[in-house]
């Protein structure tokens, strides 16, 4: 699917899913592992990274 680094990046970096509704969420590594970040659609704090294909 990527086939270049620079679109891996602009994909896959600082980019998380809501584990309860499925969204994505845009958000820096730190603050989204430490919880601080919340769902804008349900608020739920539980948030995964991308997957990769």
């Amino acid at each position: 699917m990527v086939k270049f680094p620079e679109a891996e990046v602009r994909f896959f970096r600082n980019v998380f899913v809501c584990r309860k509704c499925k969204t994505k969420i845009k958000a820096p590594n730190l603050k989204a592992m430490a919880g601080k970040i919340s769902c804008r659609k349900c608020g739920g704090k539980a948030l995964r990274p991308v997957r990769r294909k």
